[in-house]
């Protein structure tokens, strides 16, 4: 466990190049200034103009424009400081883009105010003569019962920025301020961060390095608690307020809304996996027990791999050949993407102080997909980089095919094409061996890797965020020790007697970025459901089901969620694709048992 880099002495070949989005700062700092003066012509050329559907598609047209050209703006911004969120210049560029975005927002807000001023058949016109403009017109329809007067819609825009404020500001105490320093094991001093906790000692297989790395981070985080709650408790004020001032009857409506799904596919999501998913997790916790050989099962052993001696370690070069070849079914096309990201640095690998911490995938309009993961050089990465080209997949193919209104699923959906990949990666894995050991491995890989992280991880955390949102609606206030006490009973309930809570398990709330960005933790859930029905029609049926998931993927959000599984032969308006994905899991328990008996009878 080597002491983490400065981002500047990092091999730059393993960072990505944004040199895609601008050249240098200073082409980003012009495309700002070219952007100000056609912003305030486009406020002074149509507010208050907008007196036929003819002006309105012109006014459309050019705000479609404008929006365009600030996404390589906000991207190149947010992408320099998610490689060093300490840089200086990188919080100066942040700024600069956040402003330019705010001022944007603010002087057009008229459009959307003025448009739905209008009456249905004004719009229907604007539909008939610019069919392009369909869903803009239909997702302005949606939200007509819930807008605002036009001044004090102009006014939330302004202050974007300040409801921005609570993601920033946990950002830079989770990534600035905390300073884990080092921890003890077997009489040796590692040095411990968000990275290296999280990217290999949480899930170390030396049970002591595990347990101690666990009690040391979690000692630290308890330090930041009362600021971290502090932080969380701004955001959800302000969606409170927001979700009162709209007229929704509850901040899970106003979250929902914008997601296209009502609360039975929210609520069915949590409480099946929390009651029909948990017995399933038990066993598996009991089999790590046994195989691991520990006297008392705790929550900080439930990372570690089931067989951590048949995990392959595998470089960034030899990852390429394991995403292509369990990806291939995808056909040429797709392929060409997967190899693109690697020949022209669209992923950025390497670890480094102040990088954002996990994974994830930026695809701006008119570009290409962004990565950001930290190689461990664990098998287990390639799941994940799997994962994010499910992202990169699903937009690459949506940016090409839909304007920019109509690029971007609904966040119920935007997993599923993620979860896919990881899903076609176990099914490879799983067909081209015959040891059993390494079948253990990667079944035990689907588990922990892809239905843990996306079942478990992210489903406790919605459970936890209902209840937060519940207290939030009847108008009680958050503290640190109400957090703790909620996040540490969905835990309790889950895993049962079957794991020891340790104490700080509860402050992984703390963790995650998620609860800044809306109701996005049990969407995971609700995209593996999608994607275990479609991997399944792919082994069965081959090109046919191919062909229909590429469409969906090129649909993007001209679909809502419950359409676009419908494309892809998922009905997910009925309990039944949850129940099989649940089913699943618990086929994959049993096939580990069996594993596990005959290696070691």
């Amino acid at each position: 466990m080597e002491e983490m880099k400065s981002r500047k002495d990092v091999d730059v070949q393993y960072t990505w190049d944004l040199s895609d989005l601008f050249a240098d700062d200073e082409a980003f700092a012009q495309a700002i200034e070219a952007a100000r003066p056609k912003i305030k012509d486009f406020n002074k050329k149509y507010s208050g103009n907008l007196h036929n559907p003819t002006a309105a598609i012109k006014a459309i047209q050019e705000y479609k424009s404008i929006l365009e050209s600030l996404v390589p703006i906000g991207n190149y911004a947010n992408l320099k400081l998610s490689s060093d969120q300490g840089d200086g210049n990188a919080q100066k560029l942040d700024s600069m883009a956040s402003n330019i975005s705010t001022y944007f927002n603010s002087e057009s807000s008229f459009l959307t105010s003025e448009l739905i001023q209008k009456e249905d058949a004004f719009l229907e016109e604007v539909k008939s003569e610019a069919p392009q403009f369909l869903h803009f017109i239909d997702e302005l329809l949606k939200n007509k019962p819930y807008q605002l007067n036009p001044e004090v819609e102009k006014a939330l825009a302004s202050y974007s920025p300040v409801f921005d404020g609570p993601y920033s500001l946990y950002l830079k105490t989770k990534l600035l301020d905390i300073d884990f320093g080092t921890f003890n094991a077997n009489g040796k001093e590692y040095p411990l961060s968000y990275l290296s906790f999280e990217g290999e000692l949480e899930g170390h297989e030396d049970v002591e390095i595990r347990r101690n790395a666990f009690r040391a981070f979690s000692d630290t985080l308890s330090n930041y608690q009362h600021t971290a709650a502090g932080t969380y408790d701004l955001q959800l004020k302000q969606e409170k307020t927001i979700s009162d001032l709209r007229g929704f009857d509850s901040v899970i409506d106003y979250l929902l809304h914008e997601q296209d799904v009502d609360q039975s596919l929210y609520h069915r999501q949590i409480d099946m996996i929390m009651s029909d998913l948990a017995p399933h997790m038990r066993r598996y916790a009991r089999l790590l027990k046994r195989v691991h050989g520990l006297y008392e099962m705790k929550y900080e052993d439930l990372k570690v791999s089931l067989d951590p001696a048949s995990e392959p370690e595998i470089s960034v070069e030899d990852s390429r050949q394991y995403i292509n070849d369990a990806l291939k079914v995808m056909g040429d096309d797709y392929l060409n993407m997967v190899n693109r990201a690697y020949d022209e640095r669209w992923i950025d690998f390497v670890k480094n102080k102040g990088k954002s911490t996990g994974a994830f995938c930026a695809s701006p309009y008119g570009s290409h997909p962004f990565i950001l993961i930290s190689w461990t050089s664990l098998m287990t990465e390639v799941f994940v980089l799997a994962h994010e080209l499910g992202h990169a997949g699903h937009f690459h193919n949506a940016n090409r095919e839909q304007n920019i209104f109509d690029a971007r699923s609904s966040m119920y959906f935007v997993e599923a094409p993620s979860t896919m990949n990881e899903m076609l990666m176990a099914n490879h894995l799983l067909e081209n061996s015959e040891d059993p050991k390494f079948k253990r491995w990667v079944i035990s890989s689907i588990i922990s890797r892809t239905y843990y992280h996306n079942c478990v991880t992210h489903l406790l955390e919605a459970a936890y965020q209902r209840e937060v949102y519940r207290k939030v609606d009847a108008k009680e206030n958050i503290s640190a020790s109400d957090l703790n006490t909620l996040k540490r009973n969905v835990i309790e309930e889950f895993w049962g007697d079957d794991v020891s809570i340790t104490e700080g398990a509860e402050l992984t709330w703390m963790r995650q970025p998620h609860y800044y960005m809306g109701l996005y933790p049990y969407t995971y859930s609700a995209g593996l459901t999608i994607a275990t029905a479609m991997s399944k029609r792919i082994l069965n049926e081959g090109q046919p089901a191919v062909d229909d998931w590429l469409k969906v993927l090129k649909a993007g959000g001209t679909k809502t969620p419950v359409e676009l599984a419908k494309m892809a032969g998922v009905d997910i308006t009925t309990d039944q694709p949850l129940r099989d994905t649940i089913d699943y899991i618990g086929e994959l328990v049993d096939e580990l048992e069996q594993l596990t008996d005959q290696i070691e009878g």
